[in-house]
């Protein structure tokens, strides 16, 4: 039978440096992982990344931080490159990249549409077809998209839009991959306590966000918290093989379908 547990798997992580991304670098290290490239987009985000390749390699795994802009495919294809070079194989493949702006449909630009659809769309698909060639049968690919996806709500035409297209490259990865054992699937967390999140925010807004999930009685913020989804994304990548082709909504009943 394959090896369905973390122990000994290398691990490519998109934005795996800091938030969410970086946490899940720690998370499967310490769950066994054996390897973990860590991926960061800029120089301001390359301290943060220099931290988490050293927790992972305090934890016992190899890791390496590699620096790339994820909406050009042959930075994404030299990721994996260099990862399977220094690892010798690849097992998973976890995207955490994504960009938000949050404004009135009318008041998009061109330059902003393309932008968004470039990184939230572009980078994932891209991404997942990269996966697909390089990693082993029986491996696994996450993608973070945003519970937005199931909200009716103003001023986020575009996010939510850019994130719309990962459920369908997700659910025809998962068929074409399906045949060499590969899980493919999204996750899509409520409004995270992160540094992502409050820039594109009111005050106001804020707290509406943060009193608007039925959980949100039971959590510090009342927001999305890292720790409740990096868990997901551990399970998904090994015990959780069986779901595929899926976009799991985890977010505290801020939105559900």
């Amino acid at each position: 039978m394959p090896n369905r547990s973390l122990t000994g798997k290398a691990v490519v992580i998109g934005g795996g440096a800091k938030n969410l991304g970086g946490l899940i670098s720690r998370e499967l290290a310490a769950g066994g992982a054996g390897a973990i490239a860590v991926h960061y987009n800029s120089d301001a985000t390359r301290a943060a990344a220099e931290d988490t390749v050293a927790a992972v390699r305090a934890a016992g795994a190899y890791a390496f931080a590699h620096q790339g802009d994820l909406t050009r495919p042959s930075e994404v294809a030299a990721l994996f490159d260099a990862a399977k070079t220094r690892f010798g194989k690849l097992d998973i493949a976890i995207n955490t990249t994504g960009m938000v702006i949050k404004k009135p449909l009318i008041e998009v630009t061109e330059d902003e549409y393309d932008r968004m659809f470039a990184v939230n769309s572009k980078a994932a698909f891209f991404f997942i077809q990269e996966a697909g060639k390089q990693l082993a049968d029986d491996g696994n690919i996450c993608t973070i998209v945003s519970s937005l996806l199931a909200a009716y709500t103003p001023l986020y035409a575009v996010y939510p839009g850019s994130k719309a297209p990962i459920e369908h490259f997700t659910r025809a990865a998962s068929k074409e991959f399906g045949e060499r054992g590969i899980s493919v699937n999204a996750v899509g967390p409520g409004p995270m306590d992160t540094p992502f999140f409050y820039p594109a925010e009111s005050k106001e807004s804020a707290a509406y966000h943060a009193t608007a999930a039925a959980l949100s009685s039971r959590t510090k913020s009342g927001l999305t918290e890292i720790a409740d989804i990096a868990p997901l994304i551990k399970f998904l990548v090994s015990d959780g093989w069986w779901i595929t082709g899926q976009t799991i909504f985890a977010n505290g009943g801020y939105t559900t379908r």
